[in-house]
């Protein structure tokens, strides 16, 4: 049994490296769960996200008690190694709270109301690039094609400057494309209603 201790503290090292490094990559479902939280908010949609945690299984192969403290001592050494070098290359912050971020959604949720009945008829869609563009401008009226349009405007320039302060505010702008295609799937899947226009892969527009 004792000679089984070293590969145990092997694959311990190894899991635990890769927990802790894997902080430095795109959080895509810290992103995911950003979006939605940012897009219930612009539609004025109230849907939980929380979920109970499944239960841990019982361990029916627990180290025997004599080898626990010498794995927890080797954890906990090698979380004191590896936490620190992880911070300082940046941990994932998707933090919807800050300053720019709320003004931006404030912005976009106060012009969706204007918005939405142009996406109920199909004048409008959600592009693969997380935007918003005009499908049909002849399906509307001659005086209020001004006013779609500069509503388009509006809510494009406040969709880049969210997805820009996402990026910034996690100090990876670098995170600003995987950022923007995270927005573009689930303003899809979770913002867009029956009936609405999105673009698919390929561009070609397409009912939900």
């Amino acid at each position: 049994m004792r000679r089984l201790l070293p590969i145990k503290l092997l694959a311990l090292s190894c899991l635990l490296a890769a927990c802790v490094t894997v902080n430095v990559y795109f959080p895509a479902a810290a992103a995911e769960q950003a979006a939605d939280r940012i897009i219930d908010t612009v539609t004025s949609q109230q849907k939980s996200n929380e979920t109970t945690p499944p239960k841990s299984p019982p361990n029916s192969r627990a180290a025997p008690a004599g080898e626990q403290p010498v794995l927890l001592a080797a954890a906990g050494a090698l979380l004191n190694l590896l936490i620190p070098a992880a911070q300082a290359q940046g941990s994932p912050n998707l933090d919807v709270s800050g300053p720019e971020i709320r003004a931006v959604t404030a912005s976009m949720q106060q012009r969706f109301g204007q918005l939405k009945k142009y996406f109920d008829s199909g004048v409008i869609g959600l592009t693969t690039d997380g935007r918003v563009a005009v499908r049909d401008q002849n399906a509307v009226p001659l005086a209020e094609r001004a006013v779609v349009t500069r509503l388009v405007t509006e809510d494009n320039r406040d969709r880049e400057t969210l997805y820009a302060e996402l990026a910034k505010a996690n100090k990876h702008p670098e995170w600003e494309p995987d950022i923007r295609r995270t927005f573009a799937r689930r303003w899809v899947e979770r913002g867009a209603q029956g009936g609405w226009y999105y673009q698919d892969s390929g561009g070609k527009w397409v009912q939900k």
